[in-house]
């Protein structure tokens, strides 16, 4: 990330709306903003597949192969940034399940799986593809659904300015497409 040419940017952006970016309170903003998309984007620096594989701690399955199970987290929380606004999406809740192969993932990873791919400049709706890809990878199976549900601050902040809107996307792979029951263990 190039955060001389962010600062360079922020600074041209705060003239052209009008602002003295050399006033009191802006004349450290373009440099804060560039520590901060420097966090928030952080996913854009990785792949799916390098993310699965920095998450991909597994231990072994200690129902074995005997006995199919799902493994579900709710209320996952994550934040990310509308590609078409550059605006915020916020009170985002991810539900994950998954039916583990011989291998389960550590718990932690599945919310810093969630955490990672949502740095990223994004469409709620990839956000869930992202996320279930990574999963998949991470954990060995094919079998993965995921669940979004959040708040688009050029929904509720701008355009329509409705503020009691929120999106929810899903998504189904494997085992999940066609089991009703399976799709129920995600739902909010």
């Amino acid at each position: 990330m190039d955060k001389q040419a962010i600062e360079f940017h922020i600074r041209g952006l705060l003239e052209a709306i009008g602002e003295d970016p050399d006033r009191e309170g802006l004349i450290e903003t373009p440099e804060r903003v560039a520590r901060m998309f420097e966090e928030v984007f952080e996913g854009t620096k990785y792949t799916n597949s390098e993310i699965a594989q920095m998450f991909g701690k597994t231990f072994t399955d200690p129902a074995g192969d005997d006995e199919e199970h799902t493994v579900v987290m709710k209320d996952i929380t994550v934040f990310s940034y509308c590609e078409h606004h550059m605006a915020l999406m916020y009170d985002m809740s991810v539900n994950v399940a998954y039916i583990p192969h011989g291998k389960v993932l550590g718990l932690s990873k599945i919310a810093r799986i969630c955490d990672m791919a949502a740095k990223r400049l994004q469409l709620q709706e990839r956000l869930g593809m992202d996320i279930a890809e990574i999963i998949s990878l991470a954990a060995d199976t094919p079998d993965v659904a995921v669940m979004i549900r959040g708040s688009h601050s050029c929904m509720t902040a701008r355009g329509i300015k409705n503020n009691t809107a929120q999106t929810v996307t899903s998504v189904f792979k494997g085992k999940f497409k066609e089991d009703a029951s399976l799709k129920e263990l995600v739902s909010f």
